[in-house]
């Protein structure tokens, strides 16, 4: 099967094309025939790697473990293990690939009862394609956890920080689902993104400097790690919460699977939608990761992954 592997840490360039051997499931796994995936943000810092703990877990000196990199993905079940009963082939999956990555291919094999670690597979919302479904698992799972933990209750008044990206475009549809007041923040180039997406207030953070406002919050939501502890906490109502997706968004690995169902009866109740700004085809990985690493994409990049073997 064709998969993108690297070899070395780096730039995108080191992204390649290559023929590696197809997967066989084991008695309890699913293989999964691969119709797109995404350039997530997680894929960059292990390409890179950033932080330096990536080469801790992947290789010091070049990439050992995971040589295959694709954290999300939907595709098609092609053959199940035989331990296996809650999937059959044909059936149209998303699926978290887990710590052991390996969506930037063709096929990939992914326990049926998995977790969060190891990688999460449910049936597909029969509402999305398979481009947009792939764009789900990373950012819904990430901000339905914050959402849960924020414990939004209708009529509060919540921040997003970052609300354009993929967590943020989530997370401004989640807190409006449960009820909440919601700002969002963002460049000027996405405040009609935002605003669509359900934002009660949209505040471009080029030209308004929320941070001296007298406003304040009974969640401030921090969902690309850049607003600082104290800044927040200057926005916040007494009792208020601040969350910070990097710090808040860890679910354990029981939770996992439940998530996935969930997102699932949430897009399919037409709760919140996933965002896509690109889809790009495999063959053009390479410039799929420069341009998040540009850092303005508007919620998620895609990547076709069937259209490269039609």
């Amino acid at each position: 099967m064709k998969a993108i592997v690297y070899e070395k840490y780096g730039p995108p360039e080191v992204l390649q094309i290559k023929d590696v051997e197809k997967p066989t499931p084991m008695p309890d796994e699913v293989l999964i025939r691969i119709h797109a995936t995404t350039a997530h943000i997680g894929d960059i810092r292990m390409r890179k790697p950033d932080p330096f703990l990536a080469r801790l877990v992947n290789g010091v000196f070049k990439p050992k473990r995971i040589p295959i990199l694709g954290m999300e993905l939907a595709g098609e079940v092609e053959a199940v293990g035989r331990a296996v009963t809650r999937f059959k082939a044909g059936d149209r999956v998303f699926a978290l690939a887990g710590f052991g990555f390996g969506a930037y291919a063709e096929y990939i094999c992914l326990p049926e009862q998995g977790t969060t670690n190891k990688g999460l597979v449910e049936q597909m919302p029969e509402n999305l394609s398979y481009e947009q479904a792939a764009a789900v698992p990373g950012g819904g799972m990430t901000a339905l956890t914050l959402m849960q933990k924020a414990a939004i209750q209708p009529g509060q008044e919540v921040l997003i920080y970052g609300a354009s990206g993929s967590v943020g475009t989530y997370a401004v549809q989640l807190a409006k689902y449960y009820g909440a007041e919601v700002t969002g923040v963002c460049s000027g180039a996405n405040v009609e993104l935002v605003r669509s997406l359900g934002a009660n207030h949209v505040i471009d953070y080029t030209r308004e400097d929320f941070t001296t406002d007298d406003q304040i919050y009974d969640l401030v939501l921090d969902a690309v790690h850049k607003l600082r502890a104290a800044t927040a906490a200057k926005l916040l109502k007494e009792g208020g919460k601040y969350l910070d997706v990097h710090k808040d968004s860890d679910s354990d690995s029981k939770a996992g699977a439940g998530a996935m169902r969930s997102l699932k009866a949430l897009i399919e109740e037409g709760a919140f939608r996933p965002v896509v700004d690109r889809v790009y085809p495999l063959e053009q990985i390479v410039e799929a990761h420069r341009y998040v690493e540009r850092g303005h994409k508007k919620g998620n990049v895609v990547i076709s992954v069937i259209k490269s073997q039609e």
